[in-house]
């Protein structure tokens, strides 16, 4: 079975693929992909390249040629992986650039074989268009957004409060000057389709957990419109002591590298004294992470911080399981 799916259709049937193919490229895939994605490629790398010079330069039909030997040989190496993975009968969803031959080669194939196979028309250009299209007209208005300073536990408690957006989870990033620590961050197109996965899954009347985050993530971005309606939520400010932001920091802080410390304390420079850049390096050369970490809370993160002008409500974060009760009481409530 064969059936040519909308994206509207596509999405909602997206949970109960027992596989979603990605025919585009490792490359193309590694860029950015639809979440939960496989990539079995029709053409790897170095052919979508060949093929698209040929298409370009010399003849059509000989890059048709060229393209349908190179999916045949492809498509039998993958064959054995789906076949010991996924018997025959199984529901596969399918997608490629466009929405043309590379998905379409291995659509029929596979649906010849018995799967069950759903193929995205547009392929993932009508994807992206219907994810930029959804953050225009963002239908989630109900935000609770919970700031506070740098420690607080936002980032843990969003993880026991359901809905909830892990936005710096999606991008990476902490937010923060030090915000890289977590390693590299994906493309903006892939943190768009993690939040875009997430806020489709979220009934538009729910009231969403999310903690207050800038515009801007490291290399990401919000979407406009995303970030329009969280700065219009009801804000939380959330409040813990200074030890346990402490030990909560300093969590994050035990494998930093000495070239991603230096670059960090490059990027803070204009915003501390001198004598506490001083100090902080030294306490860091002497492996003494507690002192570094409380200097940087102390004399920069608190410093910087700018409590919002208009916060609604005040939670202490001491007792984790409290605060979450008094959240969700918050959530009942509004």
């Amino acid at each position: 079975m064969l059936k040519e799916c909308d994206v509207k259709t596509f999405l909602a049937a997206c949970e109960t693929f027992d596989l979603l193919i990605d025919a585009r490229s490792p490359q193309e895939f590694e860029e950015s992909h639809i979440i939960g994605a496989h990539n079995f490629y029709a053409l790897n790398d170095a052919q979508h390249r060949e093929i698209g010079t040929i298409y370009k330069q010399r003849s059509r039909n000989e890059a048709k040629l060229l393209g349908a030997r190179y999916i045949c040989e492809n498509v039998a190496a993958h064959l054995q992986t789906i076949g010991s993975h996924y018997p025959i009968g199984s529901k596969i969803g399918i997608y490629c650039a466009r929405g043309g031959l590379r998905s379409s080669s291995i659509a029929i194939i596979l649906s010849h074989i018995g799967y069950q196979v759903y193929r995205l028309e547009g392929g993932y250009k009508r994807y992206r268009t219907y994810v930029l299209a959804f953050f225009e007209q963002l239908p989630h208005r109900r935000f609770i957004v919970l700031g506070g300073k740098t420690g607080c536990g936002k980032t843990e408690l969003l993880k026991q409060l359901s809905p909830s957006l892990d936005i710096e989870g999606f991008a990476n990033h902490l937010g923060s000057s030090f915000g890289a620590i977590c390693g590299a961050q994906p493309s903006q197109k892939m943190f768009e389709n993690s939040l875009f996965n997430a806020l489709y899954a979220i009934k538009p009347d729910c009231s969403v957990f999310v903690e207050a985050e800038s515009k801007r993530l490291g290399k990401v971005t919000l979407p406009a419109r995303v970030y329009q309606n969280i700065q219009a939520g009801v804000r939380v400010e959330i409040t813990a002591p200074f030890e346990l932001r402490t030990k909560r920091i300093l969590h994050y802080y035990q494998n930093i590298t000495p070239e991603f410390f230096y670059r960090a304390m490059a990027m803070i420079t204009p915003y501390v004294r001198k004598n506490v850049k001083e100090a902080i390096i030294d306490a860091y050369e002497r492996r003494d992470l507690q002192s570094v970490v409380t200097l940087l809370l102390r004399d920069y993160y608190d410093l910087v911080y700018r409590k919002p002008l208009h916060v609604s409500f005040f939670f202490d974060n001491e007792n984790e399981a409290s605060c979450i009760a008094s959240l969700l009481t918050l959530r009942e409530t509004l």
